[in-house]
């Protein structure tokens, strides 16, 4: 779960990565909406990404205590350029962590939460 400012940017992102929009729950508590749930998930997979969106104007600090998330692509080139053409870039150019690796890069979400983008080998 990340906690988002934009769920209008976030749907955006995301769906630019290949996820593909599930659902929205809204939270109320007190007869207030407190809070919306976005669900997003790869396409013929069960696991989700949940996106909590809070109604009250607050701001988060990210932290460094969060995992990320890593999505596989079939051709990490094609992906970018892909992804360029909705503005989103890499963080810095595709790297392999060791030799024969796979390649890998991170992109950041309108929050600023990293992604990870891995070459399927």
């Amino acid at each position: 779960m990340y906690r988002i400012t934009n769920p209008g940017a976030s749907r955006l992102f995301y769906e630019a990565l290949g996820l593909e929009f599930r659902r929205d729950m809204d939270i109320v508590r007190d007869g207030e909406r407190e809070a919306t749930n976005y669900f997003f998930g790869v396409p013929g997979q069960d696991e989700e990404l949940e996106l909590t969106y809070n109604h009250d104007g607050r701001t988060y600090e990210l932290g460094t205590g969060y995992g990320h998330i890593a999505l596989a692509v079939d051709d990490l080139d094609a992906t970018l350029e892909r992804l360029a053409g909705q503005g989103i870039e890499p963080e810095r150019a595709p790297y392999r962590v060791r030799e024969g690796g796979s390649r890998l890069c991170f992109v950041q979400d309108p929050d600023g939460y990293r992604v990870e983008l891995i070459e399927r080998s």
